[in-house]
């Protein structure tokens, strides 16, 4: 077992000291701000530990088979909204209505596993009745903006092969456009009625919530003639977790507590492009 550690500035003896708990046989620079340690004791307790000592030390670390590379999956399955990109799209749209602490407030309890997602998502985009469909443009355009690490990432599991999804609770104005920025290979999300030149308050066709995004990795894994286990999942929140639950690797970026508590692999503090790191040769 390797342990990897890593964080926006890290230094050698940090890491030597907070390694020290797993009894590394060695320890190798894998990036300016990473480190593998290698052949390390792993148990329940060990874990317990480093898990205390890399959160008070602002690092983000993850055990990882000794063996494993990314080579091992050939499908990466992102969330959208503050996973992919940092904002919560409805949330935005909800403030060019002048209503983002009531969207906000619902969507945070959706996110922590508070709110049922479907009721939740129904409650928030009623709320966008009557809003110039213009405003999704001016989302797009004034507020989206990737997460740290995002295209090197994307860049690196596309160099290894891996095939992309975005499969998202969010709307397919965003999803589309970013499949078409990013050169992704699927998503799904949901598609907001528009009449008229507004939104009506409602969603077309049924929700995309948990259940619907474990059935996408798993309709498109099928497609592709793979299994769920050869798949990453990354999210953030509760509506994330059944899809992270069939994942060969899941990973929580800056997640909600439910979120990080389930996941394999936690980002607190480094960019999405901290998933290269766990499989450096």
């Amino acid at each position: 077992m390797n342990l990897i550690l890593q964080g926006q500035s890290v230094s050698r003896h940090l890491v030597e000291q907070l390694a020290g708990l797993a009894r590394p046989r060695s320890i190798v620079a894998i990036g300016e701000h990473a480190y593998r340690c290698q052949d390390v004791t792993y148990n329940d307790e060990v874990k317990s530990q480093i898990d205390l000592a890399a959160w008070a030390a602002n690092l983000d670390y993850a055990f990882i088979e000794r063996r494993r590379s990314l080579a091992d999956f050939k499908l990466v399955a992102m969330d959208m909204d503050s996973t992919l990109i940092t904002i919560e799209c409805i949330d935005e749209i909800a403030d060019m209505q002048g209503l983002k602490p009531q969207v906000a407030e619902i969507t945070e309890a959706a996110m922590r596993g508070q709110i049922e997602f479907k009721e939740s998502l129904t409650r928030r985009v009623a709320l966008l009745e009557g809003l110039d469909a213009s405003a999704l443009q001016r989302v797009y355009d004034e507020r989206l903006q990737l997460s740290p690490g995002a295209e090197t990432m994307l860049k690196g599991v596309q160099a290894a092969g891996m095939k992309t999804l975005l499969v998202s609770g969010g709307f397919t104005f965003f999803t589309d456009r970013m499949k078409e920025r990013l050169g992704l290979d699927y998503s799904h999300s949901n598609e907001l009625e528009i009449v008229n030149g507004k939104l009506t308050g409602r969603v077309i066709g049924d929700i995309v919530d948990g259940e619907e995004k474990k059935r996408t990795v798993e309709r498109v894994c099928n497609e592709l003639g793979i299994s769920p286990e050869q798949t990453i999942v990354m999210g953030d929140g509760a509506n994330d977790l059944k899809m992270m639950s069939i994942a060969g690797l899941s990973v929580a970026f800056r997640a909600k507590p439910i979120v990080r508590s389930q996941a394999d692999v936690g980002f607190n503090f480094v960019g999405l492009d901290g998933l290269l790191n766990l499989f450096s040769s």
